[in-house]
């Protein structure tokens, strides 16, 4: 029995196989009376219906989810839409890794029942408009601060992000006995470092170029919030830029064992210690940014269980309904006119990399993040092997 199929290209998620009642079942190789085989075949028609049940709601559960997960990022791209002449790089790389990540959804969709390909058709329709959007974002970044965006322009195509196909576990284990009460990083250095990578810190410069410095603050143990995120991008961006060994430069012998991957594992369950103390203690707006990058993050870099349903929810509550973006202050939008006047003075000052308040008093770095975490959670529900093995909760 066939219940709200999701296969397709090999996969299956909820797919429940239960045979006719009676069919294959051992006990036929006993006679029994047929009082007796009367209430076994009537029990087994209860727990083929149960299942059924079971499994068809399961699968309802996640065909809403998918839905709350599109109709959200449709009003992220719409925010874009109107905003692309003022969003920040910080905010063009979010978006860039949700085109990633929709590229990747529509490519592998499972769209064997009309639910799901409707559900895909909806993807494609988002996909193109944030296709052509971003065009646009890149025309505006380009014109209004050529210098950085040349040195992060790698960043800014889609075919540089890689989505993982298969998930992995952080492990409590790793936790870090206590961590450093301020940050062990600066901007500067971490973009410095990440040129060096991208080969983008001169005019035709050498790639994957991991100096002394930048490999021992990325590799420092102890480091939280931000520092924590930025040591586990700079193995991404290495990875993902064809850096075939960043570590070979380490010679400390207390390290010597210690593989990228291992770092990656290190940090991120780092992170998942710092977002389930922030929710325990209930989150705030001094710390939805970082939680809502640290899934980001981590998700790309195959970590799976940071896709947790009840932090979903978290991330889709932060939206304005407005106006599409996350982490909207009402209270700072007199600021803002000051801040305008002062780039219109200044049309070539430097924008902050890290943070822009755009216009309508939302945060560019806190949108990207969220987009870019939810497009992050649409391909972990499309790739969920077996639905009554891992029920949303």
């Amino acid at each position: 029995m066939n219940h709200c199929s999701w296969g397709g290209g090999g996969r299956s998620c909820c797919v429940t196989d239960v045979p006719p009642p009676g069919e294959g079942s051992v006990l036929r190789r006993y006679s029994s009376p047929v009082s007796s085989r009367m209430k076994m075949r009537a029990a087994r028609i209860r727990l083929a219906a149960a299942l059924a049940l079971f499994v068809a709601s399961a699968c309802g559960s996640r065909a809403e989810v998918i839905d709350d997960v599109l109709s959200s990022l449709s009003l992220g791209v719409s925010f874009l839409e109107r905003q692309h002449e003022h969003i920040n790089l910080d905010g063009a790389v979010g978006f860039v890794l949700l085109q990633a990540e929709l590229k990747e959804a529509v490519g592998t969709w499972p769209h064997t029942d009309p639910v799901s390909w409707a559900q895909r058709t909806s993807a494609v329709a988002l996909l193109r408009r944030l296709d052509q959007a971003l065009d646009k974002a890149f025309i505006a970044l380009k014109r209004n601060d050529p210098k950085y965006y040349k040195e992060f322009e790698p960043l800014l195509s889609w075919t540089f992000w890689k989505i993982p196909a298969e998930g992995v576990s952080t492990d409590p284990s790793l936790v870090y006995p206590s961590t450093m009460s301020a940050e062990c990083y600066d901007e500067q250095l971490s973009d410095k470092c990440l040129t060096l990578l991208l080969g983008t810190w001169k005019e035709n410069g050498t790639p994957c170029i991991v100096t002394k410095p930048c490999l021992d603050t990325m590799t420092r143990f102890g480091c939280p919030h931000y520092s924590l995120s930025h040591q586990l991008l700079y193995f991404l961006v290495g990875r993902m830029g064809g850096c075939s060994n960043l570590l070979k430069g380490d010679t400390r012998a207390s390290r010597a064992n210690v593989t990228e991957q291992q770092y990656q594992n290190i940090f991120c369950s780092n992170m998942m210690k710092t977002n389930q103390d922030v929710v325990a203690a209930g989150l705030t707006e001094q710390t939805v940014d970082i939680f809502t990058e640290n899934i980001l993050i981590c998700g790309l870099a195959g970590f799976s269980d940071f896709f947790k349903a009840d932090w979903l929810q978290h991330i889709l509550g932060l939206q304005d309904k407005e106006v599409g973006c996350f982490g909207r202050d009402h209270s700072i939008l007199s600021q803002i006119i000051g801040d305008e006047l002062l780039e219109q003075l200044q049309p070539h000052r430097r924008v902050k990399r890290r943070e822009k308040i755009l216009p309508d008093g939302c945060s560019s770095h806190m949108t990207a993040v969220a987009v870019g975490a939810l497009g992050g959670y649409l391909n972990f529900y499309l790739t969920e092997q077996d639905i009554t093995k891992r029920p949303l909760s």
